[in-house]
């Protein structure tokens, strides 16, 4: 039995990190293992000033007495962290390995040295601040929610963990969930033979859905990475496509409402707990990722495989890892309602019986690759991989 002290600096709005940390959690715990959780929220961000917060995103001297305490009484095997900004910081790392601990640090974005974690500007990839000591680029663009405030902390902050070697000496091993983020990853300088891929798997199996509906739906983050622009043309550019469902809250609720009260065949559903999210994904014939940035995995796609629903996705990221082109869904241009638009003509064509073994297929993709126990076993032997690292 391992003893694993499970770190994770919650987001205001609920996202797929938040879900693949409770995941890994329970999965855990289903296995017998002790596992210990810090946790801390973004929600507290609103009591503290700006100048606070972006300092101790650098640097937070709390939590590092704080882990280093837990570690030193709790004695764990494996302290893994998934997210440590912007209240918990880089200074955690520090903690446990100073406690003697095994570190391994699951990386679910580029924050490290993209300041808005997406490597993405002005909806087009962006790698301007890749190898650079210090993100210049970032603080021009202001490229961490506009502020020059907040652009510039992240740069300072990618430079002196830089300068200071952390991710090196402070981490044993670094998990990513796909080989495009295991790529973009080492050019941002992480050290190559420290990172493992291990795909995001479900908690649970929701079982097949009967694709009853005739609808198309789209759920996730309701923000521009997320390539909602592009769903709604291909929905202007042609008037014979189904109903298309929206399941999500974020900053662009404003636009979905608009659009949802000029088309019929748009419906906002708002956020959903998961169960009936699940159920609405399991009714569609079809679950539409259109994201313009390189999504480190696409945890949706492998919910929709799980109820056997195929998935049309954006031919970048981890998106286009998962999807089989032609047995498990379809990959179009990322930024092309043309293209998007072709994919759903496909999808609509098919015969009930192409239909129902697209979905046989999409099941059969859950059932091999994406269940608790895929990603128990992988967990374990990466936690097994960080060990011989950490290993004097």
């Amino acid at each position: 039995m391992l003893r694993v002290l499970a770190i994770h600096n919650y987001y205001q709005q609920r996202g797929g990190e938040d879900q693949c940390f409770e995941d890994e959690v329970n999965v855990l715990q289903s296995q017998g293992h002790d596992v210990r959780c810090f946790t801390v929220h973004n929600d507290s961000i609103e009591t503290r000033s700006k100048l606070t917060v972006a300092k101790q995103s650098v640097w937070n001297p709390t939590t590092y007495d704080q882990v280093y305490r837990l570690v030193c009484d709790y004695r764990p095997d494996i302290v893994h962290v998934m997210n440590a900004f912007p209240l918990l910081s880089p200074s955690i790392f520090y903690a446990a390995k100073q406690a003697g601990a095994t570190v391994v640090h699951e990386v679910q974005n580029y924050r490290m040295f993209c300041a808005n974690a997406l490597m993405l500007r002005d909806g087009k990839h962006c790698d301007s601040c890749i190898g650079k000591r210090f993100a210049i680029p970032a603080i021009q663009h202001k490229c961490y929610r506009g502020s020059l405030l907040g652009s510039a902390t992240l740069a300072i902050s990618s430079a002196m963990h830089r300068y200071w070697e952390t991710w090196t000496k402070a981490v044993d091993l670094f998990i990513c969930p796909s080989l495009i983020a295991r790529q973009l990853l080492i050019q941002g300088g992480l050290p190559e033979d420290r990172i493992r891929v291990k795909p995001n798997a479900l908690n649970f199996d929701p079982g097949p859905g009967n694709g009853a509906s005739q609808a198309c739906v789209f759920v996730g983050r309701l923000s521009p990475e997320k390539g909602l622009r592009t769903l709604f043309e291909a929905w202007q550019r042609d008037a014979s496509l189904p109903k298309l469902k929206i399941v999500g809250d974020g900053p662009d609720s404003g636009l979905v409402q608009q659009v949802a009260a000029q088309d019929s065949r748009i419906e906002w559903l708002g956020r959903q707990p998961l169960e009936k999210l699940l159920d609405i994904v399991g009714e569609a014939q079809t679950l539409i990722m259109p994201s313009v940035w390189n999504e480190t995995f696409g945890r949706t796609t492998i919910e929709a495989f799980a109820k056997g629903t195929p998935v049309i996705g954006s031919r970048i990221g981890g998106t286009a890892e998962l999807i089989d082109e032609g047995v498990t869904g379809w990959l179009f241009q990322p930024g092309s309602a043309t293209d998007l638009v072709d994919k759903l003509r496909v999808s609509l064509a098919l015969s009930t019986e192409q239909r129902a073994q697209m979905r046989e297929a999409a099941r059969k993709s859950f059932l091999d690759y994406y269940q608790p126990i895929n990603n128990y076993n992988a967990l374990l032997n990466c936690y097994e991989h960080a060990k011989t690292i950490s290993q004097p």
